[in-house]
């Protein structure tokens, strides 16, 4: 799909008339400091739509952003690691779990963001089962592909699909657009 229009329409923190007004949602979810946010830049290939930071927990809000008018790509906060203190990282895990499982919102697609030298983490793998449980339709993201020989690649996607239990996996660069047409291509089908 090419992309012709792609805008920021909000943040939330909790129940709001974006996350229920009937637009399609393509949410992006993963640890902190994965790429989530550099994502949405590449796949919209617009470099200051979304704040994009090398501090880990810069997503403080729910964002979504209207993509040719017909659907959000909604960036959610990370999981795991951040660098906020315990309350917020707490408001952040509750705002997480809310979108996801008590809001009442049906993604019609969720993006989950790794980094593909790390590979599934513990946080990753509760995420997973969290996505199965709600029967939120899911593909796994192995993002910075371009950090790593094709060896380690190799090794590494290996071990990311046998941990993906026969999620699909696909592999990005967003730093180098490597993947993203193919990754876009499945979004927006």
């Amino acid at each position: 799909m090419n992309i012709v229009s792609a805008e920021f329409v909000k943040g939330i923190r909790g129940t709001d008339s974006v996350a229920y007004d009937g637009v399609p949602q393509i949410a992006f979810v993963g640890r902190s400091n994965v790429g989530k946010s550099s994502l949405v830049a590449a796949i919209t290939n617009r470099k200051n739509l979304v704040k994009v930071s090398n501090m880990p927990g810069k997503t403080r809000e729910i964002n979504f952003f209207r993509i040719n008018g017909k659907s959000y790509l909604v960036d959610l906060p990370g999981y795991g690691y951040a660098k906020v203190n315990p309350i917020e990282k707490d408001k952040l895990k509750k705002l997480l779990n809310w979108y996801l499982t008590d809001s009442g919102v049906l993604p019609k697609m969720v993006v989950l963001v790794l980094d593909v030298k790390v590979g599934i983490t513990l946080f990753d793998e509760q995420m997973i089962e969290v996505l199965r449980l709600k029967q939120h339709p899911f593909i796994i993201v192995a993002n910075k592909i371009d950090k790593l020989s094709q060896k380690e690649l190799s090794a590494q996607l290996k071990e990311i699909r046998e941990a993906a239990l026969g999620a699909e996996v696909v592999p990005v660069s967003s730093t180098r657009k490597t993947g993203i047409k193919a990754l876009s291509a499945m979004l927006f089908a």
